[in-house]
């Protein structure tokens, strides 16, 4: 093994040629802009999930921030969510005038501990913003019984859990809000995008003004604006894309789940005990694997940029981290977090690693990236 091999990035979208003609057919309609793919994007994913209205957009992260507004959260509120997450899903809380509030998360799962959830309600608490880390989801039966004992709603930030499960349901087909994004490196893409889950038809209406200006339409040319709405509407070249990926979503987590094994196979029993590295969760029935990351251990042989810089030099292999602790940036720190608030997070944002995991790897990618990690962890 040596640099010489083909580099091996973290990650990697896979686009078919059919996709690619049907982007090229859209572009010759000279319809680009939200149209009949839209439309029909989003009729595939609410039968995915059961019925229930989907709404589409340009981002993941506008679909919280809207959902926020729909359910009513702002000026005077407290949202809770977890610190290890991209950024965008606290962002939005304050975007909204409402105020953050964390939780640390659990060890072992890497997603907010939902005992540390509870302890942190208070009477100004209206919502709660789990993400399902890794497209681990949290105890969805837990996590909804403490919404209903608090009367609280819940914005699941599904980002990263496209055609993950919770005891044999699919993340999206049940629960209150929830959120996915169609990011480059996600699961299915839409370059950029997201979709939103909605409760009603009512709900699925004003998601449709605030994601286009406030704007309702009626008649040939009358419209009214009633909400502050803003422009974050999908396009037809988006959901062209889209359409062709969803096509292949059973294949695709599938093939994750697969390489997921053939990391944990081929890592071994006794890593864990020689590296004092830990992997994920096992999680076959219910993570879509978006990610694999391993914890490096915490006086290890290299730190994570040693151990970053010497996968790319000299096994010429692409690692990332995710995430950063949110509460630790500039702007958090200026509201009043610090270190120390929430170690547990702080401790395994100091230390994650995400290795390859793309539909387009093979088993001897996985092989490889192991064989990597060992020889740099284990002296």
């Amino acid at each position: 093994m040596s640099a010489d091999l083909p580099f091996l990035p973290f990650s990697k979208p896979t686009i078919d040629e059919a996709t690619i003609t049907a982007v090229g057919e859209v572009l010759r309609s000279g319809w680009i802009t939200s149209g009949p793919k839209v439309a029909a994007f989003e009729a595939r994913l609410s039968e995915y999930f059961g019925g229930r209205p989907v709404r589409t957009f340009n981002s993941g992260t506008c679909t919280m921030e809207i959902a926020l507004r729909i359910a009513g959260i702002g000026p005077g509120d407290e949202v809770i969510t977890t610190p290890v997450s991209w950024v965008a899903t606290a962002n939005v809380i304050i975007e909204v005038g409402a105020t953050p509030v964390f939780a640390d998360i659990d060890p072992r799962t890497r997603n907010i501990d939902l005992d540390k959830l509870e302890a942190a309600i208070t009477p100004r608490t209206k919502a709660i913003i789990p993400v399902y880390l890794s497209g681990l989801p949290v105890d969805m039966d837990r996590l909804y019984a403490i919404a209903k004992k608090h009367n609280l709603r819940v914005v699941e930030d599904a980002a990263q859990a496209f055609g993950s499960e919770w005891q044999g349901k699919r993340i999206g087909s049940f629960g209150d809000f929830i959120s996915f994004s169609f990011q480059a490196n996600k699961n299915i893409t839409t370059g950029e995008g997201g979709a939103l889950v909605l409760n009603n038809e009512e709900e699925a209406k004003l998601a449709e003004k605030y994601r286009l200006q406030g704007v309702t339409r009626s008649g040939v040319d009358g419209i009214d604006v009633d909400v502050l709405g803003g422009k974050y509407n999908m396009s037809d070249i988006m959901a062209a894309i889209g359409l062709g990926q969803f096509a292949n979503i059973e294949q695709i987590t599938a093939h994750r789940r697969a390489l997921a094994r053939r990391y944990y196979e081929a890592f071994g029993p006794d890593f864990e005990a020689q590296s004092g590295a830990q992997l994920p969760l096992p999680a076959f029935d219910s993570s879509n694997y978006h990610l694999f990351q391993i914890i490096l251990p915490d006086h290890g042989p290299a730190t994570r940029a040693d151990f970053m810089h010497a996968m790319k030099e000299r096994f010429n292999i692409g690692t990332g981290y995710h995430y950063a602790p949110i509460h630790l940036f500039t702007m958090y720190r200026e509201r009043g977090f610090r270190e120390g608030m929430f170690p547990v997070a702080e401790k395994i944002g100091r230390l994650t690693v995400t290795l390859p995991m793309f539909y387009a790897m093979t088993t001897a990618d996985v092989d490889r990236a192991v064989a990597a990690v060992k020889a740099i962890l284990i002296k």
